[in-house]
């Protein structure tokens, strides 16, 4: 099969591409494949389950490093880059539209920092579940085409088998892109990264259309987020995509029960990327991007900071209506139900009750029986109160039952496969897609997957990088 990819990105800003070959790999093995994405992308499954193997590991022709710059918990890192990845290049989508095709696991490049480049098969399963779970969830995210076993031993606290994942995205620029390009103080490199920008996302916007666009983007990109209980665990802003779509599945876990201070990721000490903070942190990495586009803007630097801090100034505003509206979707019900969900989510998190769960139950209690729902509660004078007052305002039951999911990649289960399929056996995974990635209504067999996990588990649970 012959493959046509484009170079736009590498053209664009070759400043910003490093031409790099993926380490040889001799002998791949498929562990999963996604044949209907590939489909949509013109690929023909058949040939890369046997011939085309070497190309989703990049061994067919070389790729580009991507270079982006980044502030990490804060603290700025001026040239960060795709350390253990490649941008093989863009794809034409049935819909139209390119796709950027990238490794990640693919061998060390310019960028590594002292990293071996390399990554092990569970954390690039992973993100195989938790994007294709996402994207079935409906929110914007990157996908997951195909995780290869590459036979290498990587080396971590233990060795691990290594893997190389290919995944798909509308585009890898990222708000640490754009500090990148200003930090090498080459406005015409800043200029010709955001006309590509604009190209690939926004055609004809300007400069400062570019960024409200961003800024609406990302606000509601993660109130979707928090309406599933999704925690990106590592929101920094060279994981912050201009595109609007959820990137680089780390440390990344589901809150169980509700509660706004949750955090699952081993690196994040001091809470920073919180359940409850990544509204606050999503507004403060794009405040990074408006510094990187100032000159865009305006040629006056007062000029050029107002404009930004007026538009930076919407990002609330779209946050709400995104979060208020999912919950009042969640909840079945319309107008005003603002005090109804403060005091919602006061009980949820006094009683420590499992937020998929309970919405997922709501749709009984809204045919009369909440008993499913009660059931979670303590507080049952609390609870029977609240039902009461949503009950007056006629929720449809139908509606409930559409909007929330019954199966979410459980924290456990995805340890679960995991751990299995680095062990070789991919029938768990297997097993777990398959839920995860149908996740409206209930189905017989599957109640393993709707459960939450043991609170033990949960008690001590910790997610890693996989770096």
């Amino acid at each position: 099969m012959s493959i046509s990819l484009s170079s736009d990105f590498a053209r664009a800003v070759p400043e910003m591409a490093v031409s790099w070959e993926a380490v040889p790999v001799p002998e791949p093995v498929l562990l999963v494949l996604n044949e209907p994405l590939a489909k949509e992308l013109g690929l023909d499954p058949a040939w890369l389950r046997s011939d085309g193997l070497p190309f989703l590991v990049g061994n067919e022709a070389p790729g580009v490093a991507q270079a982006y710059a980044g502030h990490q918990f804060g603290g700025y890192s001026p040239r960060l880059g795709d350390g253990r990845a490649l941008l093989l290049g863009e794809l034409t989508h049935a819909d139209g539209t390119l796709r950027d095709l990238h490794l990640k696991g693919s061998g060390r490049t310019p960028f590594a920092r002292g990293g071996d480049g390399l990554a092990a098969v569970g954390p690039m399963l992973r993100e195989y579940v938790l994007s294709e779970a996402m994207h079935a969830l409906g929110i914007p995210t990157t996908r997951s085409l195909a995780v290869v076993a590459t036979g290498a031993v990587v080396h971590r606290e233990l060795p691990l088998p290594g893997a190389v994942l290919a995944r798909v995205a509308s585009s890898h620029l990222r708000v640490g892109s754009f500090q990148y390009a200003r930090n090498t103080g080459d406005h015409d490199l800043l200029r010709r990264l955001a006309d590509h920008a604009i190209a690939r996302h926004h055609p004809g916007s300007t400069y400062l259309e570019l960024f409200e666009r961003v800024v609406a983007a990302q606000a509601e990109l993660v109130a979707r987020w928090m309406l599933v209980g999704f925690i990106h665990g590592v929101m920094n802003t060279d994981n912050m995509t201009i595109s609007g779509e959820t990137i680089d599945y780390g440390p990344c876990a589901f809150m169980e029960a509700y509660d706004p201070t949750t955090v699952y990721s081993s690196i994040d000490h001091g809470g920073r990327y919180a359940y409850g903070n990544q509204p606050i942190v999503a507004e403060w990495n794009l405040a990074r991007l408006a510094e990187a586009l100032l000159p865009l803007f305006a040629d006056d630097e007062d000029r050029a900071v107002s404009l930004a801090l007026e538009a930076l100034g919407t990002f609330d505003g779209h946050f709400e209506r995104a979060w208020i509206g999912g919950l009042r979707a969640k909840l079945g019900v319309t107008g005003d139900v603002q005090p109804l969900l403060k005091d919602l989510l006061t009980l949820l998190h006094a009683n420590h009750v499992d937020f998929t769960s309970f919405f997922h139950r709501l749709a009984a209690a809204a045919r009369g029986d909440a008993e499913p729902a009660r059931s979670l509660f303590l507080d049952l004078a609390g609870i029977d109160d609240w039902i009461a007052r949503w009950r007056s305002l006629g929720p449809d039951a139908d509606a409930v039952e559409r909007v929330n999911p019954v199966y979410i990649p459980r924290n456990h289960l995805v340890e679960e496969a995991l751990a299995a399929g680095s062990a070789g056996d991919l029938g768990p995974l297997e097993r777990l897609l398959d839920a995860v990635t149908s996740p409206y209504g209930e189905r017989p067999g599957l109640e393993h997957f709707a459960a939450p996990a043991p609170q033990d588990f949960s008690a001590t649970y910790r997610t890693f990088c996989g770096t």
